[in-house]
């Protein structure tokens, strides 16, 4: 399978049913994108949305964010997803080896992603790749949206 990863610059229709496609294959609580969402999500300055296509298809995704702080440029990667039917082929090796690029040459002085225990494959996958697990205490605090 060709497999080819591109920089999203862009919200298309294609991009939209994409992410309606790959999204819920992630995560089962995350909100269906529009297209203005979408457009958000592209247009975002920290954001670098990555796209794997096999025979003109979308089959993944990944967005890179690259922030600055007092300590330097850091970046993370988030929701990488890669369609039920196209895993086990490198794909999301390919996406998180082009955002790792990307990061470097952005002069990003480390990259961290989360991902589930439970997600061994992937787990496994960010090992071989170099990322190394933190002994961290991640929180969450859940936003309410405003009324």
């Amino acid at each position: 399978m060709d497999v080819q990863v591109e920089v999203v610059r862009e919200a298309t229709d294609e991009l939209v049913d994409a992410f309606g496609r790959l999204l819920p294959q992630l995560s089962s609580t995350a909100e269906p994108l529009d297209r203005a969402a979408v457009e958000r999500l592209v247009s975002c300055a920290t954001n670098t949305v990555l796209v794997a296509r096999a025979e003109g298809t979308v089959v993944g995704t990944l967005t890179l964010v690259l922030f600055p702080v007092p300590s330097g440029l850091r970046g993370r990667v988030e929701d990488v997803v890669v369609d039920g039917s196209a895993r086990g082929r490198g794909i999301a090796a390919l996406l998180t080896g082009e955002a790792l690029r990307i990061a470097r040459e952005a002069g990003a002085r480390t990259v961290d992603l989360t991902s589930r225990p439970d997600r061994t494959a992937a787990n496994r996958l960010y090992e071989r790749l170099g990322f190394r697990a933190r002994e961290s205490t991640v929180y969450r605090f859940p936003v309410e949206p405003a009324r």
